[in-house]
């Protein structure tokens, strides 16, 4: 796609590579990237910011590929992309923090202090950085550069040292640095004995291995960003479910509290009761809370990402899984509209 049609099916577009492992060490202080500022490459006012608190703990990579700047130059395509995504989309300014070009060349984009508008959900912190190349994948000189913004940021507490990156569009790979928390690997999960469940299953069914859904939910009560308080609200739904509506069981395969951890429901041996006409065949997993309006914080979407990943991996869950929201199969308003407009861009998604 050429610079001069740009549209919206970039940012939708984005798309994770996998980087070469860095060279750099971090236990020096790399020497400062070379970043083109705001100022040189033309960069209109921003409409409004809104402040980044460092060092994040969130780093997100996207792709904007199929993007040829031709004669015009880098800055050029920098200033187009700012007017599509504050003209276009209203957004306050060009989306991400940083801009990677296939040269290698690094532009600077909301900067180091200022959020972006790069990933619903993850914007207030999380470092977002993008390569904007003509290739369908980032140069290797483009690469070397992420890697020493990388090790920069992290040296220089932009970014923490124990930085995650969530695993949110196509792809399956992460940008890393040496020493980061990779993106693989399940998330916590809190067995059921832990979080003190009742019962033993003996009278549910199993499910079927591997599953072929993941059915997103909310369970619409209260939220919980604390164990304790997750725990509790987890034995209440089990709860209602088992002695209100005669479930074998909480009704849910897993459920997911914006305290970062997952809490083993049914788990993924047994069928739960969440999605009539799907509870054989899908993986139901709950998001503590009620989110029509506000999605569940970082730290529960990242569990709920590893969550399906670690599932593919033990092989729980069909790697051609399709994912879709609890509204999209039955009449409900679950998992919320906030939700579902994050997890329509989380691969496998089908509306």
């Amino acid at each position: 796609m050429g610079i001069e049609t740009v549209s919206p099916s970039w940012d939708r577009d984005c798309v994770q590579h996998k980087l070469l492992e860095s060279t750099l060490a971090l236990s020096t202080v790399p020497d400062p990237p070379t970043i083109t500022p705001r100022a040189e490459w033309g960069a209109q006012a921003p409409r409004c910011t809104a402040p980044l608190k460092t060092p994040t703990p969130y780093l997100l990579v996207h792709h904007i590929a199929g993007t040829d700047c031709g004669a015009q130059g880098s800055s050029w395509c920098l200033r187009q992309l700012q007017d599509h995504h504050t003209l276009t989309n209203g957004w306050c300014d060009i989306a991400y923090n940083f801009l990677i070009m296939e040269s290698g060349e690094v532009f600077e984009g909301t900067g180091w202090t200022v959020q972006g508008h790069h990933t619903a959900g993850y914007n207030e912190v999380a470092l977002g950085f993008a390569f904007f190349t003509n290739m369908t994948a980032p140069s290797q000189a483009a690469l070397a550069s992420a890697q020493h913004l990388i090790s920069f940021a992290v040296q220089k507490r932009h970014l923490s040292p124990n930085y995650i990156q969530p695993f949110l569009f196509r792809g399956e790979d992460c940008l890393q640095a040496p020493g980061s928390t990779p993106s693989g690997g399940c998330p916590t999960i809190i067995p059921r004995a832990d979080w003190g469940a009742k019962g033993s299953m003996a009278n549910c069914r199993k499910l079927d291995r591997p599953a072929k859904y993941v059915i997103i939910i909310h369970t619409a009560g209260q939220p919980c960003t604390e164990l304790d308080s997750c725990k509790e609200l987890v034995r209440g739904i089990q709860d209602f479910h088992v002695n209100g509506r005669k479930f074998c069981d909480v009704g849910y395969n897993f459920l997911v509290g914006e305290d970062g951890n997952v809490y083993e429901g049914v788990g993924w041996d047994t069928e739960g009761a969440h999605t009539y006409g799907y509870n054989d065949i899908a993986l139901g997993v709950a998001f503590l809370g009620l989110f029509e309006d506000k999605p569940p914080n970082a730290a529960a979407l990242m569990a709920a990402q590893r969550l399906i990943r670690c599932s593919v991996d033990r092989d729980y869950l069909d790697p051609n899984y399709l994912l879709v929201a609890h509204s999209d199969v039955i009449n409900s308003i679950s998992p919320g509209r906030a939700t579902h407009d994050i997890i329509k861009t989380w691969p496998h998604f089908k509306g």
